[in-house]
């Protein structure tokens, strides 16, 4: 290994939960082993596909194949723009499905990660979340599109709310819904040594950001950490489909990959790896 090559690992896991008779949540990973990482970078996601419309489960699954096809077939110099672009594919995409299948309303959030360099790229939209683990703490990356959220946000209700707030659920933002979405677009650094964990509110309506930490501190390794986080999640009586993806970045590139002779690759055979869906 050199040190202009990435190690990044990553383990993720869906479940209906205790009480739901299906899955409305997927999730996607692109790690090393795929071609487009090569130019693209890592990418990592969480839909979850809203409960009281119709097909959630079939908004969410479309709303991520688009997203990521649309970023994948992009000229990967600015990834940023990339994903934006993504998101509003991806919210037409279900928006057009809807009318299709004759029902009223079918909606996602979809929260997505790309690694690449010493940084990471963030589209967001709903109230998925993607928690920062460094150094024994966990930092909230995503602001949550709900009427609690903007609460928290105008500072008239204390983050440590809003698990338990009457309407912690009520979106103000989600693909397919709307024509036009406004997503969230950013990007931070990340070091080597920091663990990402993306999840559906499933997950982290019952467990506490530190909580996060916590578990990342007493499990060895991803695939047991992100039993542990879903296992917490529907000990503690999660009423919804609960989701989750961890991903860790042992080792990062010491720069993004060339990009200058790439225009984009095709989307077909892509995702694999370490994606289970527990029964």
């Amino acid at each position: 290994m050199t040190e202009e090559t990435a190690k990044i690992d990553s383990f993720a896991l869906s479940h209906q939960g205790k009480y739901r008779e299906d899955n409305q949540d997927s999730i996607r990973v692109c790690d090393s082993s795929e071609a487009a990482a090569v130019t693209h970078g890592h990418l990592y996601a969480v839909a979850d596909g809203m409960g009281g419309y119709s097909h959630g489960g079939v908004a969410s699954a479309l709303a991520l194949e688009t997203f990521c096809s649309t970023v994948f077939s992009s000229n990967p110099s600015n990834l940023p723009n990339a994903m934006k672009r993504a998101i509003n594919d991806a919210n037409l995409a279900v928006y057009q499905q809807a009318h299709r299948m004759g029902v009223a309303r079918m909606g996602t959030t979809l929260t997505a990660v790309i690694i690449v360099g010493n940084k990471m790229h963030i589209a967001h939209i709903g109230d998925s979340r993607a928690y920062l683990i460094r150094n024994g703490s966990a930092s909230l990356l995503t602001n949550d599109h709900t009427s609690v959220g903007e609460l928290v946000r105008m500072k008239v209700l204390s983050p440590s709310k809003v698990r338990t707030h009457a309407r912690r659920s009520e979106l103000n933002k989600c693909l397919g819904v709307e024509l036009f979405v406004s997503p969230d677009i950013s990007t931070v650094p990340i070091m080597p040594g920091d663990v990402l964990i993306l999840c559906s509110d499933g997950v982290w309506s019952m467990i506490e950001d530190n909580e996060f930490a916590e578990l990342t501190a007493r499990n060895s390794n991803l695939e047991a950490l992100s039993h542990a986080v879903l296992e917490m999640a529907m000990d503690r009586d999660s009423d919804d489909n609960v989701s989750v993806v961890t991903i860790h970045a042992e080792q990062l590139a010491a720069h993004a990959p060339d990009t200058s002779s790439n225009s984009g690759w095709k989307i077909p055979g892509l995702f694999r790896n370490r994606i289970t869906n527990r029964s």
